[in-house]
């Protein structure tokens, strides 16, 4: 084992200006121009890992076992416990502290430079117990980097952080409890994780994507553009809590994925950030920022329990996106009652397209669907929807985005029904009338009264 301690080491970055990510991104970019994203992740950039000179208060370069250590830093863009090894190391019960703002901005995001922990170069890093806590901006709790240098789609070199029964606590913006870039994989049980900065999600990820799975916990965000979950990875989490105080429950940006099992997730979003312009708990979208790959974005949830206090569901736009609801108990605490809007807001250079695929589910509410959008409703398997469907959309600054419903297609199986709250018109229509109540109201498909 090979350990090194070193008391200073300063990077000068004075050509790098640290910006927190918008409605999961800030409002400008560190070249100081508009931003092409939304919630979550940091900026594209010329950086590449190779150009970092990392350092750590406590660096472990080799196999190692440690228990009931602390490891602190306040130097500024140094990490309180580097782990740069392709060997297998154990921490039990460590008591971890960062503070030293950065002004690293993605080399923070993308490659883990000031985080409290850092884990790299392949190892298999498991971490028991203890707490983490960061009072700084771009300190990430525990940082699991992959080291294919960002590219999206790309594999990783096997860096892989296990760990369990943790307390991790973020205050600064840009701060993400755990996090996942690079191609690295994170497997996290039963974690009590909390952020309160912007840009900060509980479970963050970000260019280069990887894996991370989580079973168990409680995940609480507090900061503005900062989700419980923002996605650039492959995410599923299971039997856990989520809660986000002030911006969306989750975000999935371009070709990635996030799936809940069993989990309940709780959603206040209050305050618009960056581009986006609207207020939702679920946003699906594509920033094309560089961050995520374009392609079929996918958020799936089995069972538990969905609650959104504000603004509309689900919110998809500039992406292609595929909604899979099993049995979950969806409640909708505001009072325009939008389960899902598909429109424009703020991004371009993809097209507004989802599916929502209802199994063994209750829908409420309206479905948005701007002139320019596209919506397939899949009804099976015993699910029922109670609502219409609208193509006209107001977004959160009372802007006019749509007057007309676009392109909806909705299939019924013989199990399952539609009762109706409004008069609607849709494009196409799979299944029986019988299946639909029009409860007083007409239904026309592709411009004809259906009977």
């Amino acid at each position: 084992m090979k350990i090194r301690r070193k008391l200073l080491a300063m990077l000068v970055a004075t050509t790098f200006i640290f910006v927190p990510s918008a409605s999961c991104r800030s409002s400008v970019n560190p070249k100081g121009n508009p931003p092409g994203g939304g919630p979550g992740g940091g900026f594209g950039g010329g950086h590449s890992s190779a150009n970092i000179d990392y350092s750590g208060s406590v660096e472990i370069t080799s196999a190692a076992t440690e228990t009931n250590k602390t490891y602190s830093t306040s130097t500024v863009d140094q990490s309180s416990l580097l782990i740069s090894t392709s060997d297998n190391v154990t921490i039990t019960n460590p008591t971890v502290s960062k503070t030293g703002d950065s002004n690293g901005g993605d080399s923070c995001n993308f490659y883990g430079l000031n985080a409290a922990v850092l884990v790299k170069d392949g190892s298999t890093t498991t971490i028991t117990g203890g707490t983490v806590t960061t009072n700084a901006s771009g300190a990430n709790g525990v940082f699991s980097y992959g080291g294919n240098g960002g590219k999206n789609g790309a594999t990783g070199d096997g860096t892989t952080v296990i760990i369990r029964d943790t307390k991790i606590t973020t205050t600064g913006n840009g701060s993400g409890g755990i996090m996942t870039t690079g191609g690295g994989i994170t497997k996290a049980y039963n974690l009590d994780v909390t952020t309160s900065g912007q840009s900060s999600a509980a479970i963050r990820t970000d260019r280069g994507g990887g894996v991370v799975t989580v079973d168990g916990g409680t995940y609480t965000s507090n900061g503005l553009g900062s989700p419980a979950i923002y996605s650039t990875a492959d995410i599923t989490v299971s039997n856990a809590t989520l809660v986000s105080n002030l911006s969306e429950g989750v975000c999935i940006e371009g070709k990635n994925t996030i799936t809940l099992n069993n989990s309940n997730l709780t959603a206040n979003n209050t305050k618009c950030n960056g581009n986006a312009t609207f207020l939702d708990t679920i946003m699906i979208y594509q920033s094309m920022s560089g961050d995520a790959d374009s392609g079929t974005s996918s958020f799936t949830m089995n069972g538990g329990t969905l609650t959104s206090k504000n603004g509309h569901i689900f919110h998809v736009t500039n992406t292609n996106a595929v909604i899979n609801l099993n049995g979950v108990t969806l409640k909708n605490e505001d009072s325009s009652n939008i389960l899902i809007s598909v429109c424009a807001d703020g991004w371009s250079g993809a097209s507004n397209i989802a599916t929502l695929n209802a199994k063994s589910q209750v829908l409420e509410g309206t479905i948005l669907v701007g002139s320019d959008s596209t919506l397939t409703l899949n009804l099976t398997n015993n699910s029922s929807f109670e609502g219409t469907v609208s193509g006209q959309i107001t977004n959160a600054k009372d802007k006019t985005i749509s007057t007309e419903v676009g392109t909806v297609t909705v299939k019924i199986d013989n199990t399952s029904t539609w009762t109706l709250t409004g008069n609607t018109y849709i494009s196409a229509l799979d299944g029986n009338l019988s299946q639909i109540n029009t409860n007083g109201y007409k239904l026309y498909v592709n411009g004809k009264l259906a009977k």
